[in-house]
């Protein structure tokens, strides 16, 4: 993989150095397993459908934390050995992580025809939005009248 040298994007500005760590993580070896896609359902919402054929909901454990969105698949070992002709259906243990940004939360999860929906929306605080600030006048201090002792 190619190296990028940052360096002049960190001289203007503040707080990205995690571009860097985040471009280093994106490697030609990640899992492919199982499929997904990513899709913008609306302004601030998002989606992620994966392809979990063969799996249930009991099979599937997702979990958000920080910024970080984990999905595990594994399914329950058969106790009876099936006689397979031929494996199509992959089915075995995944482990998918996803990088989120900031402000942006699970909302909810759904799992239809073997694809699992995963609802993602950014709610960004009321403190971090931008404000308008009022350009004001500036007065003179008044003097205050100085009594004698």
């Amino acid at each position: 993989m190619r190296s990028y040298d940052f360096s002049p994007l960190f001289r203007s500005s503040v707080g990205f150095d995690r571009l860097a760590q985040l471009m280093d993580s994106a490697r030609d070896d990640a899992p492919t397993y199982p499929p997904y896609n990513i899709e913008r359902t609306g302004e601030d919402q998002y989606r992620i459908t994966m392809a979990v054929a063969g799996f249930g909901e009991n099979d599937i454990e997702i979990t958000a934390q920080e910024n970080a969105l984990t999905v595990v698949g594994k399914q329950p070992k058969d106790e009876a050995p099936k006689s397979l002709l031929y494996r199509g259906i992959a089915g075995r243990p995944f482990q998918r992580r996803f990088e989120l940004a900031e402000y942006i939360r699970v909302s909810g999860a759904s799992l239809e025809n073997g694809l699992l929906h995963i609802e993602l929306v950014r709610e960004v605080p009321e403190a971090v939005k931008p404000r308008s600030i009022k350009i004001g006048s500036k007065t003179e201090p008044k003097a205050v009248e100085a009594k004698a002792a």
